[in-house]
């Protein structure tokens, strides 16, 4: 892998080309990223480069009924990340990765990765949390059919049958199930560049990229390339 960034969704919205093709694109905030630190054979055992996204508040200041002024650092910055960011020279970061590169050597402590390592027309793989939806039944989650809506009929969107009675006599593992839907990391592989914005640090990906809007986007240059 030579080229990933972190990206945040920002919405879905849609482009006409010169042509006047019509194209629903994936708005995405990616980077300025931040080289936190990098990891080395000697040190850590393997290569990789560890990048920080996002600034971070280090103290967060609550204000009581009464008007007084409290500090927290439950969602602030801990003490051991802030040993180290100041070691890295570089401000608090919210989401910190790391990234296997090939060319590690080429990258060094705050440098920046911004959206243009990445050009229009090349194929990226995508990977978010989806959407939670909380429990959902076996029609939604599963997309099985539903029973007869006519009148009389008692079975209308419930599972079904589950298994036989007597043989044999117990639920397969892996029978799908009514439970819960979303909130799993989903990759969508070769998503195609179709814009860069660089002075804004824009990217639009054509078709949808998984996650809510604000959610942290990871980027990364395909593995399986269509031919």
């Amino acid at each position: 892998m030579k080229k990933a960034i972190l990206a945040t969704k920002v919405g879905m919205t849609q482009i006409f080309t010169e042509d006047g093709l019509l194209i629903p694109v994936t708005v995405l905030q990616a980077g300025p990223c931040v080289v936190t630190q990098i990891k080395t054979i000697e040190n850590d055992g393997y290569e990789a480069v560890q990048v920080g996204f996002v600034d971070k508040k280090e103290k967060v200041v609550t204000v009581d009924k009464n008007g007084k002024k409290e500090i927290r650092n439950r969602h602030g910055v801990t003490k051991a990340e802030k040993g180290h960011f100041d070691k890295a020279g570089v401000s608090a970061k919210r989401f910190v990765k790391e990234f296997k590169f090939e060319n590690v050597s080429d990258y060094n402590v705050k440098d920046e990765i911004k959206a243009d390592i990445f050009a229009v027309g090349d194929k990226i793989d995508a990977t978010a949390i989806s959407k939670g939806k909380g429990f959902q039944g076996a029609i939604k989650r599963l997309g099985q059919h539903r029973g007869p809506m006519k009148h009389g009929s008692k079975f209308h969107r419930h599972q079904g049958s589950n298994g036989a009675c007597s043989s044999p006599s117990r639920v397969f593992k892996g029978k799908g199930m009514p439970g819960h839907m979303g909130s799993k990391r989903i990759t969508i592989q070769n998503l195609e560049v179709v814009r860069v914005d660089v002075d804004n640090n824009i990217i639009l990906v054509k078709g949808a990229v998984p996650g809510a809007k604000k959610s942290l986007v990871t980027l990364k240059e395909t593995v399986k390339a269509s031919k």
